[in-house]
């Protein structure tokens, strides 16, 4: 039962990506204007408060930076690995390995050009979509549940998920106060992540089925 939601939700975000994607390309109007709105309405608060804005900048790029993440990522598996988990560590390593992946593929095929201001508060490098922080810490962070034990006592899992969501979703509107991703940029990144912890997380449930290996101490009876 498990197996199944995990694949249902994992199938279910990559489609919703995928039909995200050919919007983007196509540049379906109403999204363009959607993403152009926000973007406009949030611009000129993060150019009129530059206290905040640098506030902002230092979460957007030290601590949900995509490399803090992945360095996250590589301390889950090195725990994981010493605790004998390897098929977990494998995976965990190999979902991140794919993220990056994955959103270096997109940028390249979809070329979505990043909000252009006069007064600009923040730059960043290649294509928009997705967005890679939004990606790499919905990756990560999933992953992170995942593999988080499960006799840590409730407090401890409490306080885990409600970091994990407030990062997840902090980065991504920290990106767009930031004035250097469209909405549709973070959302394409929070699906493909969701998409791929989801496809880890089914991978190993099913790994870990095996048929009843028949006896081996004698004849049946």
């Amino acid at each position: 039962m498990r197996s199944t939601w995990l694949s249902r939700a994992g199938v279910g975000c990559a489609l919703l990506a995928a039909v995200l994607t050919v919007l983007v390309v196509s540049r379906w109007g109403p999204l363009v204007s959607y993403d152009e709105q926000l973007a406009r309405d949030l611009h000129p608060y993060a150019v009129t408060h530059p206290g905040v804005t640098h506030l902002v900048r230092v979460f957007s790029d030290w601590i949900w930076d995509p490399w803090t993440m992945r360095a996250l990522a590589a301390l889950a598996c090195l725990w994981l690995w010493r605790r004998g988990d390897r098929s977990r560590a494998v995976r965990v390593g190999a979902a991140t390995l794919v993220a990056s992946g994955v959103q270096q593929g997109l940028k390249a095929l979809t070329g979505r050009a990043r909000p252009v201001w006069p007064d600009p508060v923040d730059s960043a490098q290649y294509a928009a979509y997705p967005s890679g922080h939004a990606m790499t810490a919905a990756v990560v962070c999933g992953l992170l549940l995942w593999v988080l034990p499960a006799k840590v006592p409730r407090a401890v899992a409490g306080a885990a998920w409600a970091v994990a969501a407030v990062s997840v979703l902090g980065v991504g509107f920290t990106r767009l106060y930031l004035g250097v991703h469209w909405f549709s940029d973070v959302l394409a990144g929070w699906l493909l992540g969701a998409a791929l912890v989801s496809l880890a997380a089914f991978r190993h449930a099913c790994s870990r089925r095996s048929p009843a290996s028949p006896r081996a101490d004698g004849p049946a009876r």
